[in-house]
């Protein structure tokens, strides 16, 4: 297999894992959905774990991407950007292949501290951290390490309950309250 087959292979086994879960999606759901053979399969990827590090690489990257340019095309300034995330959840929200967030599934699935899979959730949610940080200290916010946690947990709640509720209204409620937060600061 090419990289360019791995590459797609990675791709086609992203929506797989998102839609069914990790654990319920089995090496012989992944063969079958990307027309790829097991013995194919296997030898890029020593097991399913790899792959889904793989996937989990792959669609940190991809939601990263989108979510700072969505950001910084809804808002001109830092504290703009901060907000705008919100609006960029609620588009996403409403997107009808919404199913919450990929890491919260994948730690929730995986939720030993030493687990790898649990480990790269994490990592995407401290690159969104890091990202957060740096629009607070741009925005001149005093404490930005705390402001950026605080909305981070704002976005993360905002994602379950819209994957709970089908409803794209957290993310309009979360950014009241992140509205709030930048004034007290």
């Amino acid at each position: 297999m090419s990289k360019n087959k791995r590459a797609e292979l990675i791709g086609k086994s992203l929506p797989l894992f998102y839609r069914n879960g990790f654990h319920a999606t089995g090496m012989d759901l992944v063969a079958k959905e990307t027309g790829v053979s097991k013995t194919s399969i296997y030898k890029h990827f020593r097991s399913k774990e790899e792959l889904i590090l793989a996937v989990l690489r792959l669609r940190d990257e991809n939601f990263r991407n989108w979510l700072f340019r969505r950001m910084e095309s809804l808002a001109d300034t830092p504290e703009g950007q901060l907000l705008a995330m919100f609006d960029a959840l609620e588009e996403w929200f409403l997107e009808d292949s919404f199913q919450g967030c990929m890491f919260i599934k994948a730690s929730a699935e995986f939720q030993r501290k030493d687990n790898a899979i649990n480990s790269q959730a994490y990592e995407h949610k401290r690159l969104l951290l890091d990202h957060l940080e740096a629009l607070a200290l741009r925005a001149g916010q005093p404490d930005a390490l705390r402001l950026a946690r605080e909305l981070l947990i704002l976005k993360e709640g905002a994602i379950v309950i819209a994957a709970m509720s089908h409803s794209e209204r957290s993310a309009k409620d979360a950014k009241e309250v992140a509205r709030r937060l930048l004034l007290a600061l």
